[in-house]
């Protein structure tokens, strides 16, 4: 179908035979690009065959490359760490976000894929936008401006701030169609309100960047306006998003991009988790002028089971469900959830393990919680002696049956109350 249609392109409702069989062919294709154009892949990925790579069990076997290395290998390897497949003057934007980190954009159509979530959220060609998004240094307002206008919306560049002028604009240019954060929509409706301005002509809105709660989901309903989120990172684009069934019912969780290819990791590895664990979000692009393979945005999720009922075939995820970056700092040393799985591997036994961190008469306690079928003290003390080598502290091993840990993506949990410390 076209983009005026229910769904955005015929890529939403492949099976899972042509979407695997679309997979064979694509993705070496991208990993021989990555390798062939990126610096940075071309070493990260030499001994890699890519005609090999052409299914998810064969990508889990690829390096993970972590956004919270881009700011030390960006400055190791300025302007961008060697990633890019085009040099700095074939782009069309260069952005700076907090980190320092340092991201672009080309001129190719529709280069962050948003078309498709300003779609599902019920945005169609002729659509008038209002983006509240920043346009300033950072790339917000720039992938919400070329979504809507590589779905044939016009754009109002609104930015943040000066809220009055904007519900001004609002009531004047009547807008169908709002892109910004959850809460700010409703500041610039309130200020409408108290201002007399009628700004009733905005029924949707796409949103991201923070959390849209039910309770403010539904005062937007009540409002008129219905409202969809979608998760995006200016590195990768567009990752996930909302969609809704015939009926207008809003669809639990969100899709997973056609652009990309998602996978659930254990927090610190690459390596892929069950399906309904939490993990750390890692997506692979097939965006050819930044081509990112098995990146991973620190963000954590877990992968829905079933189809989704709206008729698109891709996966889906929970949403946005918390950061994987897990590190604590124990005992005045700093404890990674790499080292928390350098144990587990050592010991066939364990199934899965985290770190708790606690206060005891002003000391810091570190207990290993391990689920392990075998419950024996040579077991706790050889993986005792495991934590004492790979994390350089004594710790408290804790035994537990399979299943016992709670399922929310936690390597390392830290609870410790630091209200108050200086």
């Amino acid at each position: 179908m076209t983009a005026s249609g229910s769904f955005f392109d015929e890529l939403e409702t492949r099976s899972a035979d042509a979407r695997q069989a679309a997979l064979s062919n694509t993705l070496p294709a991208q990993i021989g690009l990555a390798r062939e154009k990126s610096a940075a892949y071309a070493e990260l990925l030499s001994d890699v065959a890519a005609q090999d790579v052409v299914d998810m069990e064969a990508l889990s076997h690829l390096p993970v490359t972590r956004k919270s290395a881009l700011i030390e290998l960006q400055k190791d390897k300025p302007p961008f760490g060697g990633f890019p497949a085009v040099g700095p003057g074939a782009m069309a934007h260069i952005f700076a976000s907090p980190g320092p980190i340092y991201e672009f954009e080309t001129a190719r159509h529709d280069f962050w894929g948003m078309a498709r979530a300003f779609h599902a959220a019920g945005f169609r060609p002729g659509d008038v936008v209002h983006n509240s998004f920043a346009y300033h240094l950072t790339p917000g307002g720039w992938i919400f401006d070329g979504g809507a206008r590589a779905l044939g919306c016009a754009v109002i560049p609104a930015g943040i701030g000066n809220t009055e002028m904007q519900a001004e604009t609002i009531a004047h240019l009547r807008p169908s169609g709002f892109g910004g954060t959850p809460d700010y929509l409703k500041v610039i409706l309130d200020k409408a309100q108290e201002m007399g301005a009628d700004c009733s002509s905005i029924t949707r809105a796409l949103v991201s960047g923070g959390a849209l709660f039910p309770s403010l989901r539904q005062e937007y309903a009540e409002r008129g306006v219905a409202v969809q989120q979608c998760y995006a990172t200016a590195d990768l684009g567009l990752i996930s998003y909302e969609s809704r069934t015939d009926d207008g019912a809003l669809v639990e969780g969100m899709l997973v991009s056609e652009s990309v290819l998602l996978e659930i990791v254990r927090p610190g590895t690459g390596d892929p988790v069950p399906e309904g664990e939490v993990g750390e979000v890692v997506v692979t692009t097939f965006n050819p002028d930044y081509p990112l393979v098995r990146f991973a945005t620190g963000d954590l999720s877990a992968i829905l089971p079933g189809a989704s009922p709206c008729g698109r075939t891709n996966g889906r995820i929970k949403g946005w469900m918390g950061r994987a970056d897990q590190t604590a700092k124990i005992k005045g040393m700093f404890v990674h959830p790499e080292q928390l799985d350098r144990v587990v591997k050592a010991h066939p036994e364990l199934l899965r393990a985290r770190i708790v961190v606690t206060r005891e008469d002003e000391s810091d306690v570190m207990s290993v919680l391990c689920e392990s079928e075998t419950r024996d003290e040579n077991l706790a003390g050889a993986i005792a002696d495991s934590v004492q080598s790979f994390c350089k502290l004594r710790g408290k091993i804790v035994l537990q049956a399979p299943g016992e840990l709670p399922n929310d993506g936690k390597v390392i949990d830290d609870q410790r109350d630091f209200e108050g410390a200086g």
